[in-house]
């Protein structure tokens, strides 16, 4: 990835390697699924997923694994679903060379929604 300011979403993806992208993309539409009236921006130079405006969560693309910001308050058993990718208080890093858990993220997506609407 070059640095830039990117424009959109799309042009943020289209700036990794094909295999990248396939994942990047995977993650948008399983965050954005999860989201009721889902919007998204570019914002700190990521993508991120909004919710009535605000925004809810970036997820971004490094070298070597796919970070998801921040982390929701979650139950007992989603935190220990989670551990194993914690890297510091607020952020998510899942390997990129290991499967990427998409419906992890989609529950993380869900306990975000939760948080805003209760």
């Amino acid at each position: 990835m070059a640095t830039t300011d990117f424009k959109s979403v799309d042009e943020y993806i289209a700036s990794f390697p094909a295999d990248v992208q396939v994942i990047l993309r995977q993650v948008r539409e399983t965050i954005l699924a999860e989201v009721p009236d889902a919007g998204e921006k570019i914002s700190y130079q990521m993508p991120t997923a909004t919710m009535n405006g605000k925004s809810l969560m970036y997820f971004s693309a490094w070298r070597k694994h796919l970070a998801v910001y921040p982390v929701p308050p979650v139950d007992d058993q989603l935190a220990g679903e989670i551990e194993r990718y914690r890297s510091g208080k607020g952020t998510l890093k899942f390997p990129l060379d290991e499967p990427i858990p998409y419906q992890l993220i989609g529950r993380l997506a869900e306990a975000f929604v939760a948080s805003r609407t209760q």
